[in-house]
């Protein structure tokens, strides 16, 4: 059976198309979706994410624990509402997940994970969290609505109460503070996204989140779904779970060093084999690919190299470039001239560092 999130009527009235999003009827569009990318890099948009899952962790040994289950460190985590991106690793240094960790007080920590990993993440941390008696406690009474772009925190920022509003506004980035919205209702608001934009994600009891999003829509935000959700992320350069990264693969792989710390005295799940495998040599990598001609660069696609065939992970075309881009994995070494396989023609594609956006603008090169 489809899962609807609270605003699944709120999208209906507003022409949505719907789709099946990992077991959920989610909005695709409204309309145009090149318009509602543009709309975010350009202004303010607004997403329902409401399909994400939130758990909170209570316990003396809460911090302990999530040393043990995370690759990167939640050491990092001193001031409270600071976050952290990390993966959740299997013994084999593969995926299980990505997802975004805050901290409230020792005693206290939230996690949000993917909706389509939902039940093999709840598993995952229940199972891992029982020797260090902590308590894992799913949050389904609450809504999560992103607003995303240059004059996003600007519109937010209107609707929060006078009391809050210098400190949600001086929040940097990664970090989240509670407030109180319209109609006194209670927000968690962080500075979060993925989208490659500024603003918020706003974490909020399920019975006001209609609310909340007409708020939104009186002041200008633009509603988008996930088809531009999606471009903007591939513009950006961040992982979609289940496509770029999944459990066959490591952070390394996935072009997410960034996120291990092997720091002294700390024995991670998949750290082991995340050391072998830097030891040995990376034999996978995954890198940015741009098609300079006409075509769309797409998902399974074979990427041709001197080291051998890769393929593409996420692709698709780009409206801020005007141009196909992709996130491919191929052999490692110097990869030649590649070529993407193209309905049986090989057309030659570059390779570039990604993000592809920052800052709503191109990156030099591309």
């Amino acid at each position: 059976m489809t899962e609807k999130t609270v605003l699944n009527a709120t999208h209906r009235a507003l022409g949505a198309r719907m789709v099946d999003f990992g077991g959920w009827d989610m909005p695709i569009n409204y309309g145009s979706q090149i318009e509602e990318h543009h709309a975010v890099r350009r202004d303010a948009g607004m997403f329902d994410v409401s399909h994400m899952t939130v758990v909170d962790l209570h316990g003396a040994r809460t911090r302990e624990f999530l040393r043990h289950l995370l690759a990167n460190n939640v050491d990092k985590l001193k001031a409270q509402g600071k976050a952290l991106y990390s993966c959740m690793l299997n013994e084999r240094g593969g995926v299980i997940d990505d997802l975004i960790v805050y901290f409230f007080d020792e005693g206290h920590f939230r996690l949000v994970v993917n909706a389509g990993t939902r039940a093999k993440d709840l598993a995952w941390i229940e199972l891992q969290a029982k020797a260090f008696a902590v308590e894992v406690k799913e949050r389904p009474e609450f809504a999560m609505i992103a607003v995303q772009g240059p004059n996003a925190r600007a519109k937010v920022l209107g609707l929060v109460h006078d009391v809050d509003r210098t400190r949600i506004e001086k929040l940097g980035k990664f970090a989240a503070a509670a407030a109180q919205g319209p109609h006194g209702m209670p927000l968690f608001v962080a500075r979060t996204g993925y989208t490659g934009e500024d603003g918020f994600e706003i974490i909020l009891p399920a019975e006001h989140a209609v609310a909340l999003w007409e708020a939104l829509l009186a002041v200008g935000v633009t509603p988008a779904g996930l088809g531009a959700r999606d471009t903007l992320r591939l513009e950006a350069g961040m992982n979609l779970y289940g496509q770029d990264m999944d459990e066959s693969v490591s952070p390394w792989e996935a072009n997410l060093g960034w996120t291990i710390a092997l720091d002294e005295g700390r024995n991670f799940i998949g750290r082991t084999a995340l050391e072998k495998q830097k030891a040995e040599g990376v034999k996978r990598v995954m890198v940015g690919l741009v098609l300079d001609e006409k075509g769309v660069l797409r998902h399974e696609q074979k990427v041709l190299t001197a080291n051998g065939e890769g393929e593409i992970l996420s692709g698709s075309f780009a409206p801020t470039l005007n141009k196909a881009v992709a996130f491919a994995r191929s052999p490692a070494g110097e990869p030649g001239d590649v070529r993407v396989d193209i309905r049986g023609r090989e057309v030659p594609v570059r390779i570039v560092k990604y993000p592809f956006v920052r800052d709503g603008k191109p990156q030099e090169g591309i």
